[in-house]
């Protein structure tokens, strides 16, 4: 991985609190996978930025070298990396992203 694509990568988490890499962006996944992650977090009203590494070769095998992890969605919050698609569903379905996006200040508590 070339140490631009590392700084674009470390910047984007930087400078966005919740950073989801995904094949696709926001308004149009183009897989099962990262439509399942952005439905649960509009669901949860998380304000969320997306970067579609089906744009670049070097940053859809930049963020695997990056995370250390071989599938793309990946979830940042705070610039902690959440995980995939089944990480992100689990901890959904058991309140535990709620309650870290609630901790981290970036959504607030439902009722």
């Amino acid at each position: 991985m070339s140490d631009s694509v590392f700084q674009t990568i470390q910047n984007m988490i930087d400078t966005h609190p919740v950073m989801l890499f995904m094949k696709g962006d926001k308004l149009f996944p183009q897989c099962g996978f990262s439509a399942r992650v952005v439905q649960i977090l509009t669901h949860l009203d998380t304000p969320f930025e997306t970067a579609n590494v089906l744009e670049s070769p070097e940053l859809r095998q930049g963020i695997k070298d990056f995370s250390q992890w071989p599938t793309v969605p990946q979830l940042y919050v705070k610039g902690e990396f959440i995980g995939g698609c089944d990480i992100v569903t689990d901890m959904y379905q058991s309140g535990e992203l709620e309650t870290l996006l609630v901790e981290k200040g970036i959504v607030k508590a439902s009722d």
